[in-house]
């Protein structure tokens, strides 16, 4: 057993996280599930996600047979909902093409939509106990710290020596406890802000703490200032209290999603909504700041009240009226399925 593998392994015995659902059991399918929930999420918001979502649809041909809605419905919240949609279109791929299993190939299953090289890894490794390395931004982050590696992770020439020190550390027995080991020590002691050093296995190689970097490790990517959009969301709701939603289409953030229809400023906002119902007023209600990683959306909700829909928009397939029971069921955007919640005891 490497040092470096057989202190870490050492400190996951006494300290490490072993009561994680998708351990119980630890097969490829919730190993995977689990890895693209927690890809820019953390464990205490996925947990939850994760029971839903495999109560639901306990396995791959599961997965692959439902509906998008559905999928999109159980991953509302998460965010980033091109994962949801890979995941979907991966399972669907497994079934065509390998057996209703993912392959344990690994060029195979890096192919895949949504998995990549450290998902990869990380589900033969997890699930099956193969020599394979991880580099999520856990690890990163505790190898940038240990050998002192300075730059961006996200640059190529940093994340390929990071590659290295990754492989060169995955011991050969006890790959899958390994494995979590490292991404535990990362999520737990190594962490981004107030690590907790006098607790860390790795302590006494590491070079950040050795020289006072570990505030400055891993280098940070080079600020730019966070673009500022904004949109007005319309939000028809006829006699009944139901609204009409628009499925988003292929391209942008929300793609697939249903969602509020939008329009660039009040005076569009006002052209869209007589071209989608009968209208006579509107109410202005609170505008909010929605935060993406790359972007902040600042919305401006247009409430119109007692909207009544002409002919022909039920031959729409991107258009539907939609009830409060039903909007469970959908793919809704956080601050969309936020915003109907608050608007949902107004007088209609």
């Amino acid at each position: 057993m490497k040092p470096f593998a057989d202190a870490l392994l050492a400190w996951f015995d006494r300290h490490g996280r072993h009561d994680l659902p998708w351990q119980h059991p630890r097969d490829a399918y919730r190993v995977w599930l689990s890895e693209i929930m927690l890809q820019q999420t953390q464990v205490v918001t996925v947990v939850g996600y994760f029971e839903r979502f495999v109560a639901a649809l306990p396995d791959l041909r599961a997965l692959a047979a439902a509906p998008e809605d559905q999928v999109l419905a159980l991953w509302s919240g998460l965010g980033y909902y091109r994962r949801a949609r890979f995941l979907h279109r991966a399972a669907q791929l497994c079934v065509e093409r390998h057996g209703g299993e993912l392959p344990r190939d690994f060029d195979a299953l890096a192919a895949l939509p949504g998995i990549g090289r450290s998902t990869a890894g990380a589900i033969l490794a997890q699930a099956h106990g193969l020599r394979f390395s991880i580099l999520d931004g856990n690890v990163k982050r505790v190898l940038a710290r240990y050998h002192g590696i300075h730059g961006h992770p996200g640059t190529s020439a940093v994340e390929k020596q990071l590659w290295r020190h990754a492989d060169e550390h995955t011991p050969a027995a006890r790959v899958a406890d390994y494995t979590q080991a490292i991404m535990d020590l990362g999520a737990t002691v190594c962490t981004r802000g107030k690590p907790r050093c006098e607790a860390c296995p790795l302590a006494a190689g590491c070079v950040a703490r050795r020289d006072g970097l570990v505030a400055q490790l891993p280098s940070p990517k080079p600020t730019k200032a966070t673009p500022v959009r904004a949109t007005v969301m319309l939000i028809l709701r006829d006699a009944h209290g139901r609204v009409l939603l628009e499925r988003r289409g292929p391209q942008g953030v929300w793609s697939g999603l249903w969602s509020l229809p939008e329009a660039a400023d009040i005076d569009s906002a006002w052209r869209d909504a007589k071209r989608h119902a009968h209208i006579d007023d509107a109410q202005a209600l609170a505008p909010f700041v929605h935060v993406f990683s790359h972007y902040k959306l600042r919305v401006e909700p247009l409430l119109f009240d007692g909207a009544t829909a002409p002919r022909g928009i039920a031959d729409n397939p991107a258009l539907r009226w939609c009830g409060t029971g039903e909007l469970a069921a959908l793919g809704l955007p956080a601050p969309v399925r936020k915003l109907l919640q608050q608007i949902e005891g107004t007088t209609a």
